[in-house]
């Protein structure tokens, strides 16, 4: 496989408010799944993945997540003294990361099946500048309209039966063009879709979004049962 990505950008940024006082004094990625921080099983998966240059951006409770990280051979980049989206966050880091397409990964996230880093990393191909991880609305359990993207002949576009599972394969070179520091990727994308498709790949597994303590319950009875 050539132009294979060599990192990782992990989000790890964010105020998890809707955690409510889980996170009032831990960061949300630090929070327990399955017995450890929801950002270890991020962790596992890229070192399973072959990827060793692992970055994540961090902000809210930044000295109680830096030190695990930095124990576990993780570049901290601090954003101070503003948080920066994940566009903006992603362009920021881009020093750590180096040049060529990168992997980036939401931490907040429950898999199960095969590593979700390993597929994107197969199915990647030189011709293409971005490659988002998906799973249909039925299997995380959403109803279709919550849906993000539909998915023809390994292309994608917007509103569709299709979650984004905050894992993917995406060429950095054209952050620079958005001149502002805080965007997110939705942004980015549409940026790339000017040029060229976008490319989708459906999860072979279960997947679950850990947007609240209920989910946090859920995404345990997930992992130890295989089922929502």
């Amino acid at each position: 496989m050539t132009d294979a990505p060599e990192s990782l950008m992990i989000f790890a940024a964010g105020f998890g408010k809707r955690m409510g006082r889980m996170t009032e004094s831990v960061p949300k990625p630090m929070l327990s799944l399955a017995g450890r921080p929801m950002i270890d099983h991020s962790i596992d998966l890229a070192r399973e993945a072959g990827i060793n240059r692992i970055v994540a951006n961090t902000h809210y409770l930044h000295d109680r997540i830096a030190p695990h990280l930095l124990a576990h051979d993780v570049v901290v980049h601090h954003e101070v003294p503003d948080i920066l989206d994940t566009g903006g966050g992603l362009k920021s880091a881009l020093s750590d990361l180096g040049s060529g397409p990168a992997l980036t990964l939401n931490p907040d996230a429950a898999w199960t099946g095969r590593n979700p880093l390993t597929q994107l990393l197969e199915a990647w191909l030189p011709d293409m500048q971005a490659l988002l991880l998906l799973v249909s609305t039925e299997t995380a359990g959403r109803s279709a309209e919550c849906g993000d993207f539909s998915l023809e002949s390994g292309k994608i576009h917007r509103k569709g039966p299709y979650l984004y599972t905050g894992a993917q394969i995406i060429r950095t070179e054209k952050l620079r063009e958005i001149g502002d520091p805080v965007f997110s990727l939705n942004r980015y994308w549409d940026l790339l879709a000017e040029s060229g498709p976008l490319h989708g790949l459906i999860h072979d597994g279960g997947w679950f979004d850990i947007g609240h303590p209920d989910g946090l319950a859920r995404a345990e009875v997930m992992l130890r049962t295989g089922y929502v």
